[in-house]
């Protein structure tokens, strides 16, 4: 039982010896104690004066005066304003100290035997992964590491978007220009020799589009417009749709590609297989770079039939209904949305079909209560129509799907576009921190005499560690502008800046090793100082901040938590001496709560799946 537990009960007691009034423990609000008042934890009074039928202040007054007799841990308290500050003695925070440097699973919960399932990633096979994939993968992997911390066996799976319109462009454009030219003849990697042959493709039909403008056809198709005052310019940017559906050329072998791998075309789908193994290699090689997994992937081309038993039951159930077309409905108007289509009037499936039956089935595959979507905002609504239907089906992990809904994430210079090749490749971005990390580390010269290898490793980590923690420190929901020279600051509220605090730990415990320093006379030190106790606060507090980002599933909170406690360590740094201290107990003791700031700042950072550097 940590001190905030300790009080809360304390005073759950004290209210009842006091007043004769009950109150649940975990209902007393404590808080650390702001800057700018004496104390490390504050006790919220007002929701206890009601008990007390005295004003706040008397109230606060009487209830410190009995928990520094009862709580032997309470060394004094202060009242202000309705707000009881207490005073925890050094004597628990010794012991504190003491205790979390010998767990090595101090922030970590025990198995809680519950399965929750992460989806993440899920990209299309047309395309190499970029920055949008980044924040999407990275919000899925700290997810799933948060909820393993806190005691959930945790399931990493992606759908992989393997087939459609999209895939059969790149396949068409290959086959069309690519000349028989593979990645390795090439020498450009999979996913990005399939990507260029996608642009290409938009190229090429941009092309198409163009000269068709200028013909009869196009001609008749404005005529026939709809906005009379529409200008033929803003017509043809709406109309291009329905030309590549009604009119192109290359759309029509676009669709004929896609019948053909629908009915199994030996030669279609032998490209396609080819083509997606091309891409698959090029993926594995993204994700070991950002040093992310999965346990288990589910391929589009496997699952774009499901749903159909699921229809069946909702039609039985009640449901869904039947329109005279014979296409399938789910009228969700009552729960403020609209009526959503589940099977075409043809037996064909839409997304939601596919989704219900994926859900379904990986229920059965794993058994897992819980299901986290990362999938960006833009598909909010989907979900919130996918989660209401399988409610109503009573699907048994119903109440437990979450969609982890997260917003765009885009370049000073703007908004990033597939088809117009102006996406920033994951690559070749972590290829860009890694450069810009290494510029920095050559202007301070701070790792000479270390090994080619190992700074290249120390660079990699730096430039990873900055990419991921600008992107992490953002709550998931909001849009962000990723600068890369920003990400890599040493001075900024950046990566860097928090494994410099590490690297500068780590040097202290090297030279304990080196210089065979006993810390054992830690215990004797006192009093504790407000630098050390800043520290020891924000120590203390990593468990619940852990807790608290893996239920709400925000890594923002553990990020920035990360922060603030290199920020203390940079003032306690700064503000104390640790190797030349007054006295060998300041010494012992400094170096103790330097060595536990490491293992927070390590865990934390490892949570987010930023390793940390030997030296920068």
């Amino acid at each position: 039982m940590n001190i905030i537990q300790t009080l809360q009960q304390a005073v759950s007691a004290v209210v009842q010896q006091l007043y004769g009034e009950s109150v649940e423990p975990a209902k007393v609000i404590i808080n650390p104690t702001p800057a700018d008042f004496e104390g490390d934890y504050s006790i919220v009074i007002f929701p206890l004066a009601k008990a007390a039928r005295k004003s706040p202040d008397v109230a606060a007054q009487e209830i410190g005066e009995a928990l520094r007799q009862q709580v032997v841990d309470i060394s004094d308290f202060n009242v202000v304003k309705g707000f009881l500050n207490i005073h925890v003695s050094d004597r628990y925070w010794q012991t504190f100290l003491s205790e979390s440097l010998n767990n090595p699973q101090f922030g970590r919960q025990p198995k809680n035997g519950s399965k929750v399932m992460v989806e993440y990633s899920s990209p299309n096979t047309n395309k190499p992964l970029h920055l949008g994939h980044i924040r999407n993968i990275l919000l899925g992997w700290s997810c799933s590491q948060l909820l393993e911390a806190v005691g959930y066996d945790v399931v990493k799976v992606q759908i992989i978007n393997d087939r459609g319109v999209a895939i059969c462009k790149s396949m068409l454009s290959w086959q069309k220009f690519g000349e028989g030219q593979t990645p390795e003849s090439t020498g450009i990697k999979g996913d990005h020799f399939v990507g260029d042959y996608y642009v290409l493709f938009e190229q090429k039909i941009k092309e198409e589009y163009t000269q068709w403008q200028k013909t009869p056809a196009a001609d008749t198709a404005f005529e026939g417009r709809k906005k009379a005052e529409q200008s033929r310019e803003d017509f043809f940017k709406e109309y291009k749709n329905k030309w590549f559906n009604d009119h192109s050329q290359l759309g029509a072998e676009v669709r004929d590609m896609l019948l053909r791998w629908e009915a199994g075309d030996k030669a279609t789908v032998g490209l396609w297989r080819q083509m997606n193994g091309w891409v698959y290699q090029g993926f594995e090689k993204t994700y070991g770079d950002l040093g992310v997994g999965f346990d288990k992937l589910y391929y589009e081309s496997d699952t774009y039939l499901l749903g159909k038993d699921i229809v069946e039951d909702g039609l039985g159930k009640g449901v869904f209904f039947k329109k005279e077309d014979g296409s399938v409905w789910v009228d969700l108007t009552d729960a403020g949305h609209d009526q959503k289509i589940i099977l075409r009037s043809d037996g064909t499936s839409v997304y939601i079909t596919q989704d219900l039956g994926t859900a379904r089935m990986r229920y059965h595959d794993f058994g897992a209560e819980r299901i986290v979507y990362v999938v960006a905002s833009e598909q909010d609504y989907h979900f919130q129509v996918l989660f209401e239907t399988l409610k109503r089906l009573g699907e048994p992990y119903a109440n437990g799907l979450y969609h982890l809904s997260y917003g765009l994430v885009e370049l000073p210079s703007g908004r990033m576009k597939t088809r117009e090749g102006t996406v920033v490749d994951a690559d070749d971005l972590m290829t860009e921190v890694i450069r810009i990390a290494g510029e920095q580390s050559g202007e301070r010269a701070e790792m000479d005499g270390v090994s080619p290898e190992k700074q290249l490793e120390n660079l990699r980590k730096i430039g990873l560690g900055a990419l991921k923690f600008f992107i992490m420190k953002v709550h998931p929901k909001k849009k962000m502008i990723f600068n890369p020279e920003e990400s890599v600051d040493l001075q900024g509220q950046t990566g860097p800046y928090i494994q410099y605090s590490y690297v500068r730990i780590n040097g202290l415990m090297q030279r304990i090793e080196k210089e065979g320093i006993s810390l054992d006379e830690a215990a004797q030190y006192g009093p504790i100082l407000p630098q050390e106790r800043d520290l020891l606060l924000a120590i203390h507090e990593y468990p619940a901040k852990v807790k608290e980002a893996a239920e709400n599933y925000d890594p923002s909170l553990l990020a920035n938590f990360c922060y603030d406690l290199a920020r203390k360590y940079h003032r306690f740094w700064h503000d104390l001496s640790v190797f030349n201290a007054d006295s060998s107990s300041a010494r012992a003791f400094r170096l103790q709560l330097s060595r536990m700031t490491g293992h927070v700042l390590r865990s934390g950072m490892g949570l987010l799946g930023i390793e940390m550097p030997d030296r920068m």
